[in-house]
């Protein structure tokens, strides 16, 4: 097939720098071009980020190569791409503003960014879960007055272990949902070497986690409107969430409690959750897990040291489901933040995007 020609728009920060890793030997997509703010631009961008790479692994040498754009040139970027991932570091207001302004330069792009999730057209999409959710791309198309151009998001990071375990589990109704997340300092942006407030410590507050972590859930269990051209948010179920940063690099944990309208049986959800082949899988896109979710028997699983890269980092691990005393079930889950919960997942519903047609070649 031909190649879709692919850039990044904040490549210098750590979810740029893990596309960049994921976009290097990619099936379908070559990596073309590499943007950031106009102090890195016209740089190499092995200078503009000498002393800050995070991967663990090198910096491809053709990568380190390619100069670094600057992402205010907009016109310049839509003429040389075919879409965009963009993962920059600005105010609320300013990513709004780049991000639908390369959607009306007919420039097609996939956000990592959270200012846009909760704006009724634009899908905010788990390839597995909510699929469908694309077809209100045709709405926020007539809004923005553009043929090609949309912007569609993903997800907090911080949802993307709990609510794959509940998806399946939706006909059975589920009413109330208490969860704590624990989450790896790369969800900031960090690590643990250079964050010595972290070192043998936890933070109990991340500003707007828990706010994200109660609403986001409601818009991918939403149902799709065509008439209204919107994402009509699920009433139900009620959300507590407790968010709390942890000495871990990689890798955000979820304790779940949940409960039902109808009690599922102990072997149902087991069941559900081993057969659980969605479209992402059947249409064998590349960077698709299969199986998406795994559960662990081991009482003291998951772990983020040991599960994390499960499907190469973008299944979600499942363990230690039990009765609760005060709900009706609870359990463990486990993602890997950068990889599901950021650039893997962006990549993922890229894929799923051009398989279904709503990105097309130049």
């Amino acid at each position: 097939m031909m190649k879709y020609k692919v850039g990044i728009v904040g490549a210098t920060g750590m979810v740029g720098q893990r596309l960049v890793g994921l976009l290097q030997d990619h099936p379908w997509f070559t990596l073309r071009l590499l943007a950031a703010s106009a102090r890195s631009a016209g740089r190499s961008y092995g200078e503009a980020v000498a002393g800050r790479w995070q991967m663990d692994s090198p910096l491809p040498p053709a990568v380190a190569q390619m100069e670094v754009q600057d992402a205010a040139m907009s016109a310049r970027i839509a003429d040389e791409v075919d879409f965009i991932f963009c993962a920059v570091s600005l105010p609320r207001e300013q990513t709004q503003a780049m991000e639908e302004g390369f959607a009306k330069l007919e420039l097609p792009v996939i956000s990592n960014n959270s200012a846009l999730r909760m704006r009724a057209d634009v899908p905010m999409i788990i390839p597995e879960i909510n699929a469908d959710h694309a077809r209100v791309l045709a709405a926020q198309r007539r809004r923005l007055g553009t043929a090609r151009g949309f912007v569609t998001v993903k997800p907090n990071c911080s949802i993307q272990s709990y609510v794959p375990a509940l998806s399946p589990l939706m006909d059975f109704e589920p009413q109330a949902l208490q969860v704590s997340t624990y989450q790896a300092v790369s969800g900031a942006g960090r690590r643990l070497m250079d964050w010595p407030q972290m070192q043998g410590n936890l933070i109990p507050f991340i500003p707007g986690e828990e706010e994200k972590s109660e609403r986001e859930p409601l818009k991918i269990w939403g149902r799709l409107d065509e008439g209204q051209g919107s994402i009509q948010e699920a009433a139900l179920p009620r959300i507590s969430a407790q968010c709390v940063r942890v000495p871990v690099s990689d890798g955000h944990l979820a304790t779940v409690s949940v409960s039902f309208r109808q009690k599922p049986q102990r072997e149902d959800i087991l069941a559900r959750w081993a057969n659980w082949r969605t479209l992402p899988q059947r249409l064998g896109l590349p960077s698709a897990p299969d199986p998406f979710l795994v559960y662990r028997e081991e009482d003291n699983r998951p772990q983020p040291l040991l599960d994390r890269d499960a499907g190469q980092g973008m299944a979600v691990v499942l363990g230690r489901l039990r009765e609760d005393p005060v709900m009706d079930w609870r359990f463990i889950s486990l993602s890997h933040n950068t990889l599901r919960g950021a650039a893997g997942g962006s990549v993922l519903t890229a894929e799923l995007l051009c398989k279904q047609g709503y990105i097309p070649h130049k």
